[in-house]
């Protein structure tokens, strides 16, 4: 009996492993397909860089340090995508490779910099600066879409409660004031209106459309003819366009900065800079200073040349070059158009502030007005 027992048991138990173990496998299948498409977060790269920076200065091997950091890495896809460097590293092949077949988890600028210190035998030195322009880059974005929460938010709110009035509010009046018999005042009569079309299979209708023409637009604006109109567009938007336009010029000469200081060629450090730039006139400039440094010139002799670089970059440019320290000057320039971007960016947010409250004034109050008119003209409009 005790026999049959157990040959009963047996088989159970090793089902629930088996099952166990396949969804475990399932999952890991499905974030190995991930690791070659799913975008790495520069927060998780930056942290990522910091810490291999500082075991191998510790004096850890590289082998050892990868699979310490896949260990503790949150991420499963990221964890993943280590575990599979380590691999190739411990087979021999180098780490700026196998760091190469992932583009998505490490940008070119992390493989150029790891390939320059493999090079020169210094690669922890040189992740630690990487480690810190990551840090610098993180830093600016989040001071931009820190500037865009608070007028998100408040618009968004603003769009939910109007929504609320206008579907399940205005109705109700509606059909008070059609007992009173009598014309109504026009800006009640188009609130009405604009209340029966958002609760008809009009505004459906109409939400899909214009769903379906900012796609096409998002599509259109990945096009090479796109991105020249977008970034022309944004730039002559009065203060976006101004800071979108600092902060693509202190990510250019951090970049530039930073890869010339680590030992990257001119020409693949300008390659680098115009992939990082996100921007058609940094992408430009890039192009034309490559071209222009292949047959002999400076980079200050474009950059002087060219409008989208203020009069600041080209002299800090040009004294760079004759000093032999352009790297050191634009790492100045780069802090000096962070802090003009943090500047811009309070200044920004405090002016949004009260035109906010003014523009959700006007509009809950106009709402509020043209419901209650013609209650206000009741006499009038009973008799």
């Amino acid at each position: 009996m005790a026999t049959l027992n157990s040959s009963t048991k047996g088989p159970t138990q090793k089902k629930k492993v088996g099952f166990a173990e396949g969804q475990r496998q399932a999952k890991r299948r499905a974030y190995e397909k991930q690791s070659k498409r799913k975008k790495i977060k520069l927060t998780e790269l930056t942290v990522f860089t910091q810490q291999l920076a500082a075991m191998l200065e510790a004096g850890l091997p590289l082998v050892s340090a990868l699979e310490a950091l896949e260990e503790q890495t949150e991420s499963p896809v990221f964890q993943i995508i280590i575990g599979k460097v380590k691999n190739e590293v411990s087979a021999g092949r180098a780490f700026s490779d196998a760091c190469r077949d992932y583009p998505r988890a490490f940008p070119n600028l992390f493989v150029s910099m790891v390939e320059a210190g493999e090079a020169s035998g210094s690669l922890a030195e040189i992740l630690d600066k990487t480690s810190s322009y990551f840090e610098e880059t993180v830093k600016l974005m989040k001071k931009v879409k820190g500037a865009m929460v608070y007028p998100t938010v408040v618009i968004a709110l603003a769009v939910g409660c109007v929504s609320i009035l206008l579907i399940f509010v205005i109705p109700v009046f509606a059909e008070m004031f059609n007992d009173f018999g009598a014309e109504l005042p026009k800006p009640t009569l188009f609130l009405i209106a604009l209340s029966e079309f958002l609760g008809s299979l009009k505004a459906v209708y109409t939400l899909v459309g214009i769903g379906i023409i900012l796609w096409l637009i998002g599509k259109f604006v990945k096009t090479p003819r796109g991105r020249v109109i977008k970034d022309t567009v944004i730039l002559k938007i009065p203060v976006v366009g101004e800071l979108t336009r600092k902060v693509a010029l202190s990510r250019f000469c951090r970049t530039y900065a930073i890869l010339m200081r680590s030992g990257v060629p001119i020409l693949r450090t300008l390659e680098i800079v115009a992939q990082a730039s996100s921007n058609v006139f940094v992408e430009d400039a890039c192009k034309n200073v490559a071209k222009h440094i292949s047959q002999g010139g400076q980079v200050s002799e474009i950059v002087s040349d060219d409008p989208y670089f203020p009069p600041m970059v080209k002299h800090m440019t040009r004294a760079g070059e004759q000093t032999g320290n352009v790297d050191g000057m634009l790492v100045k320039v780069a802090d000096f158009y962070d802090a003009e971007v943090d500047t811009l960016v309070k200044a920004l947010t405090s002016l949004m502030e009260p035109l906010l409250i003014c523009f959700l004034g006007v509009v809950i109050g106009g709402i509020v007005m043209a419901m209650f008119l013609p209650i206000f003209q009741l006499s009038n409009v009973i008799a």
